[in-house]
């Protein structure tokens, strides 16, 4: 028992990091920016879990409650470049592409957090996941320093969201671990201005 409770102890972390900072997109907080986190592609394009996330970030910018979308993911190989294709997308769904910005070096949502902090000078943002992801992500962005707000996009309850909401228990941990230590992520790299850039261009 004492086992299991420990084993639990890094998802009530998130929850309770996260308790009350989960919008859905009608309520969510202007921020300026929106984040969304990588989830996969299909034959080069975005799959349908990542299409929800991408369709939630293009419908609060037509709202007005964010002015970029931060894309982040994964593009380690050359023929796999998640952030590119969730343009592609965000684009044909009537988002700019002067107002879309890509972190190439997303690999998971520690690196992203820390790199939207810390490469993309990013202070506040809207996070945009699954129900399942949100809680780490919010948890994991407020342990890098991003004030957060999490948007959890619903979608069919199907064998993916059963996985994800099952690898979310282990994850946690590792969450927990990241937000302790704070590692550095895989990739830091330079600084890059395309958020403050495409926020001062408005203000022009």
């Amino acid at each position: 028992m004492a086992g299991c409770v420990l084993a639990l102890l890094p998802s009530a972390w998130t929850h309770a990091a996260a308790a009350d900072r989960l919008r859905s997109t009608a309520d969510a907080p202007a921020t300026g920016v929106a984040v969304v986190f990588g989830a996969g592609l299909w034959n080069g394009r975005p799959t349908p879990y990542l299409a929800g996330r991408l369709d939630a970030a293009a419908e609060l910018y037509r709202t007005g409650k964010v002015k970029v979308v931060l894309v982040t993911g994964d593009n380690s190989r050359t023929e796999y470049d998640e952030p590119d294709a969730m343009r592609t997308y965000l684009t044909a769904h009537g988002v700019p592409e002067a107002r879309i910005v890509a972190d190439y070096a997303g690999f998971d949502t520690w690196d992203s957090c820390v790199r939207a902090k810390e490469i993309f000078g990013v202070e506040r943002a809207v996070l945009i996941s699954q129900g399942f992801h949100i809680r780490r992500a919010v948890a994991l962005c407020q342990a890098a320093g991003v004030d957060s707000y999490g948007v959890g996009v619903p979608d069919e309850h199907d064998t993916t969201w059963y996985y994800g909401g099952t690898r979310e228990v282990f994850a946690a941990g590792k969450a927990a671990l990241d937000a302790a230590f704070k590692p550095e992520p895989r990739f830091l790299g330079p600084k890059e201005p395309g958020v403050s850039q495409a926020l001062g261009a408005l203000a022009d």
